[in-house]
C-alpha cells in the first residue's frame, strides 16, 4: 500500500514534485530490512503516513519510518508489519526528511554555554538542522578532543562536528603577530594540526580575511593544509578577499585553489558570495574558473546562504588589516589619534560596501541604525563614526547589504553549493537561513523540494565525511525532521533577527523528539560527530 498526502491539499508548486513517486511501490531502503524488526517488534517512534524525501535526490515517495534505539530501522508500508511503538506520529499532508546539516556555523559558544536554554540549539532545531559543524573561518581551537567531550558532557540539542582553523593554531604560536613562523614555529603549528586532525577533526579552515590569519603568506596555509589531506580532512576556506578589499574576489578564489592542488585535499568554499560594489556581476567567472577544476578531476564545493547581507564586525569590515597588527588593543591605540592613512582606508571600505546607508548595526546600544544615521547624529563623516563604534563602543555586529541577487541566484544554483547558516549573532541568518532558502529556492521554482532536501543534507553529509547521517536509510541515526510544507519559513528578519522559524512539526535528534507538534521538548540529545579515523597519520 502506497498512502498519499493526506487531508492538506499541498501548493501546486510542491505537490507536483512531492507526489512523483506516489504511483509506484519503491519504497526506501525496500520493505523487510535485513536485520530490521519483524512483525510485532517494539520500536520507539513509528512515523506513519508522511511524504519521504530521503536526502538522496531522488523523487518523493509514501513510506512509513520506525525508530528505535536511536537509529532507523524500518522504511516502507508499515500497514502489514503490526509494529508496538512507544509512540505514533502521523504525519498525514506532512513531509519526512532527514535532519539538516549546517557546515558552517559559528555556534560554539552557543553549545559550550552554562544555559542549557542555549545548549538546546532551538535556533537551529526550528530550522530542520540536526547536525552542525564549529571552527569556521579559522577559529576552530587545536584541542578538539576535549571540546568534543564537553559538548557531550554537558549535554546539546544538536550534534556537533568541528573543524581546526589556522586562526586557532596561529594564536597558539604567533599571538596576533603580523609575521611569518621561523621553521620551528612552523613545525610547532603543523604537530597542533595533525594531532586537532586525529582528534576528530573534519579538516583545516582558514579565514584568510580575518588578522590574524591575514597575515598568513599562501605556503605557510598550504604547509599546514597538508596536514589535513595527510588524514582524510577537507579544506574550508573564507577567502583571502571576497570583494575588493585587498587581492580581489577571482584572485582569492585562484589562492584557494591552487591551495586544494598542492596542499592535495578538496577545497570547500565557505559562504560563496561576490560581496560589494565592485565585484557585482562576477559570480559567472568564479563559476567558471570553480567548474573547471571539477571538470579536471579535483574535489571542490561551497556552501552558501540566502541573505543579500553578509555579517561581521565593525572592525573586520572596515578597519585595515595592518591596523590590526598586534591585537585589539593596539588597534584601540591606533584608533584613539587615528592616522590620516587609516581614515582613508575606512572610507574606502565603506564605499567598497556600498555607502554608509548600506550598513547595518545589529549588536549593542546602536542596533537598528545604519552607520550612516549613527553619523549625522553624532555630526561626523561617517568613517570618524566607524571608528569611534570600534574605539568607544566595543565594536559592534554589522549586516552589509552589499551582495547583488543576480549573483547569489547564480551561485545557489549550481549542483556543488549546499546550504548553510554562518549564523552569528545580530544577523537573522542565525534564525532563519534553510526556511528562507526553502521559500527563495522551492518557492520561486528554482529547485525541486527534493533537490533542495539534498544540498541540505546527504549532500553536505557527502562532502564532508559525516557518516550515519544526512540520509533517510536503515541503520543510520535518527536524525529525522517532519515539516508542514505550506508553513516551513523564516521569521526572523533584520529588525527582529532572534525570531524562530516555524514549520518543523517534528524534529528527532538520535531518536528523542527535540520538537514535538511544534513545540520545543527541552532535550539534549546532540552527539559529537567525528570523520572515520583515517587511515594513516595518526596515533
Amino acid at each position: 500500500m502506497i498512502r498519499r498526502l493526506g487531508r492538506r491539499t499541498l501548493p501546486v508548486r510542491l505537490a507536483r514534485p512531492l507526489a512523483a513517486l506516489a504511483a509506484t511501490a519503491v519504497l526506501l531502503g525496500g520493505g523487510a530490512v535485513a536485520g530490521g524488526p519483524g512483525q510485532g517488534a517494539s520500536v520507539d517512534v513509528l512515523i506513519l503516513g508522511g511524504q519521504v524525501i530521503d536526502g538522496s535526490g531522488r523523487p518523493s515517495r509514501a513510506a512509513d519510518l520506525a525508530i528505535r534505539d536511536g537509529r532507523i530501522v524500518f522504511i516502507g508500508d508499515a500497514s502489514d508489519r503490526r509494529f508496538q511503538p512507544g509512540r505514533t506520529i502521523n504525519a498525514e499532508g506532512l513531509v519526512v526528511t532527514p535532519g539538516f546539516i549546517d557546515p558552517h556555523t559559528h555556534s560554539g559558544g552557543d553549545l559550550a554555554a552554562a544555559e542549557t536554554s542555549r545548549r538546546m540549539a532551538l535556533n537551529h532545531l526550528a530550522q530542520g538542522v540536526t547536525t552542525v559543524l564549529v571552527g569556521n573561518d579559522g577559529d576552530g581551537r587545536p584541542d578538539v578532543a576535549a571540546r568534543l567531550a564537553a559538548f557531550e558532557e554537558a549535554g546539546v540539542g544538536v550534534n556537533v562536528g568541528t573543524f581546526v582553523g589556522l586562526g586557532g593554531v596561529r594564536r597558539a604560536v604567533l599571538g596576533q603577530a603580523d609575521r611569518s613562523p621561523t621553521v620551528p614555529e612552523l613545525g610547532v603549528m603543523k604537530r597542533l594540526t595533525a594531532q586537532a586532525m586525529c582528534e576528530g577533526a573534519f579538516g583545516f579552515s582558514a579565514g584568510l580575511y580575518y588578522a590574524p590569519q591575514s597575515y598568513a603568506k599562501t605556503d605557510e596555509v598550504i604547509a599546514l593544509a597538508r596536514e589535513a589531506a595527510l588524514r582524510g580532512g577537507l579544506y574550508e576556506t573564507h577567502l583571502r578577499d571576497e570583494g575588493s578589499d585587498n587581492i580581489g574576489l577571482l584572485a582569492a578564489v585562484e589562492e584557494a585553489l591552487q591551495i586544494g592542488r598542492q596542499a592535495g585535499l578538496p577545497v570547500h568554499f565557505a559562504h560563496i558570495k561576490a560581496l560589494g560594489v565592485d565585484v557585482h556581476g562576477q559570480s559567472g567567472a568564479v563559476i567558471a574558473r570553480i567548474e573547471a577544476e571539477r571538470a579536471a578531476g579535483r574535489k571542490v564545493s561551497a556552501d552558501q546562504y540566502p541573505w543579500a547581507a553578509s555579517g561581521t564586525r565593525v572592525s573586520s569590515a572596515l578597519m585595515p588589516r595592518w591596523a590590526m597588527d598586534g591585537g585589539r588593543e593596539a588597534l584601540r591605540q591606533r584608533l584613539a589619534a587615528p592616522e590620516p592613512r587609516l581614515v582613508n582606508d575606512v572610507r574606502a571600505a565603506i564605499r567598497r560596501r556600498g555607502g554608509p546607508e548600506s550598513l547595518l548595526i545589529v549588536t549593542g546600544p546602536l542596533s537598528g541604525k545604519t552607520l550612516g544615521r549613527v553619523a549625522a547624529t553624532w555630526n561626523l563623516e561617517p568613517e570618524l563614526a566607524a571608528i569611534r563604534i570600534v574605539r568607544d563602543e566595543n565594536d559592534a555586529g554589522l549586516a552589509s547589504f552589499n551582495m547583488a541577487q543576480s549573483d547569489i541566484d547564480a551561485f545557489a544554483v549550481r549542483p556543488w553549493v549546499v546550504t548553510a547558516s554562518d549564523a552569528t549573532e545580530g544577523h537573522p541568518r542565525k534564525f532563519g537561513t534553510f526556511p528562507l532558502a526553502w521559500t527563495s529556492l522551492v518557492g520561486r521554482g528554482l529547485m525541486s523540494p527534493e533537490q533542495f532536501i539534498r544540498r541540505s543534507s546527504g549532500q553536505t553529509a557527502d562532502i564532508f565525511g559525516i557518516q550515519g547521517r544526512g540520509y533517510l536509510k536503515t541503520g543510520y541515526a535518527a536524525d529525522v525532521i517532519i515539516i508542514d510544507p505550506t508553513r516551513f519559513r523564516a521569521l526572523a528578519d533584520y529588525a527582529q533577527p532572534t525570531r524562530l522559524s516555524e514549520g518543523v512539526q517534528f524534529a528527532l535528534v538520535n531518536g528523542v523528539l527535540a520538537i514535538d507538534h511544534g513545540r520545543p521538548t527541552e532535550a539534549l540529545a546532540g552527539k559529537a560527530v567525528r570523520p572515520a579515523k583515517p587511515d594513516g597519520g595518526c596515533p
